[in-house]
């Protein structure tokens, strides 16, 4: 998920608890984080999962009229 202008904090915790099953305290953090450096990790999923959850997440944010962006990709192995 990336960091934008305008997209409200509060918002975006409740997108990370409905379609990534974060508590309250969990999508805080993870939200902050967000804010702080530009994007951060939602989640890791198997791909089709992950497409379908972040064209959920993104079609929510058009139907409120927010600019947030969320993507995937995939998982390097080190």
């Amino acid at each position: 998920m990336f960091d934008d202008d305008y997209t409200p904090m509060d918002f975006v915790v409740e997108l990370l608890i409905k379609y990534f099953q974060h508590n309250e305290d969990s999508a805080t953090g993870i939200m902050m984080h967000i804010h702080k450096k530009g994007l951060g990790i939602c989640g890791i999923y198997p791909k089709d999962i992950a497409e379908s959850k972040v064209a959920q997440v993104e079609a929510h944010c058009r139907k409120d009229e927010y600019p947030l962006r969320c993507s995937f990709e995939k998982q390097t192995d080190d």
